[in-house]
């Protein structure tokens, strides 16, 4: 018996526009084509991030790059098969705890302590994603869960995949935000490949994590189509390799697009 099976909705916690197509982009085209309906809660707009070298490179530090990264993960979204009514911001109604005014959560941005592992930038702006309370980025999180009662929450693992505080600071709300109100939670499950985080090459792959739970993977290189149109909606923070298969990131990190993705469930 699947992990999916049976479930009418899920919901989506990622940290910055991107996270969702290149974690997870096979898994929520799968998740479209099986008729479930999928929404995505988006903690900030990337505004740290590096852009691509060539036209948008000038949008690099200003507020023009955080319109371009909504714009982006709106189009996104739409290839992956999530509707316009299931996109939410953290911090905007109904993404918000009652009471609160509504907020935007700035990227926290990062630096490699090595290749493949992030850790926390050397300078954090005070309204940064890490910055705001554990409380208060949970509360908003289980705001959205109890408005859409989802049948299941996915999001990154404790090690948010490469260690960006972003990724674990989402990991750390989703997962108690689930808990908090009664809505089961998996973390998504990848291999490491040459120091990239990857689900590539892992299908049939059988219970990873022992005795920590074991990980449903999930063989979706039908979605390989699917995955590349999303990615390229993403050209401010990568490019897609002209010859398939690989994606370039915007600091030059090359790596497989991918089409295995493992669940565990918490």
């Amino acid at each position: 018996m699947s992990l999916l099976d049976g479930v009418p909705t899920v919901l989506f916690v990622h940290a910055h526009p991107d996270d969702e197509t290149i974690a997870t982009g096979a898994l929520i085209a799968e998740m479209a084509a099986r008729g479930i309906r999928v929404s995505l809660l988006t903690a900030t707009r990337g505004e740290q991030g590096e852009v691509v070298r060539g036209p948008l490179s000038v949008l690099e530090g200003t507020d023009a790059l955080t319109r371009e990264r909504e714009r982006e993960l709106a189009c996104a979204a739409a290839a992956l098969g999530i509707g316009f009514a299931d996109r939410f911001w953290l911090g905007t109604p109904p993404a918000r705890a009652a009471g609160l005014a509504p907020r935007a959560y700035r990227d926290s941005g990062m630096t490699w302590i090595r290749p493949g592992l992030a850790g926390p930038a050397d300078d954090i702006d005070g309204d940064a994603l890490v910055r705001a309370p554990l409380a208060e980025v949970t509360a908003d999180v289980a705001a959205l869960i109890g408005q859409l009662r989802p049948a299941l929450v996915i999001s990154y693992d404790n090690g948010g995949g490469y260690g960006h505080p972003d990724h674990v600071r989402m990991h750390e709300a989703a997962l108690a935000g689930s808990r908090a109100t009664g809505v089961a939670f998996a973390e998504v499950v990848q291999v490491k490949v040459d120091g990239a985080t990857s689900g590539a090459g892992v299908a049939g792959v059988a219970g990873a994590g022992a005795g920590a739970g074991a990980a449903e993977w999930f063989d979706l290189s039908a979605h390989l189509a699917t995955v590349t149109a999303a990615l390229r909606c993403h050209a401010s923070q990568l490019t897609v390799d002209e010859g398939g298969g690989h994606i370039v990131h915007s600091g030059g990190q090359r790596e497989p697009i991918i089409t295995a993705v493992g669940l565990r469930l918490l």
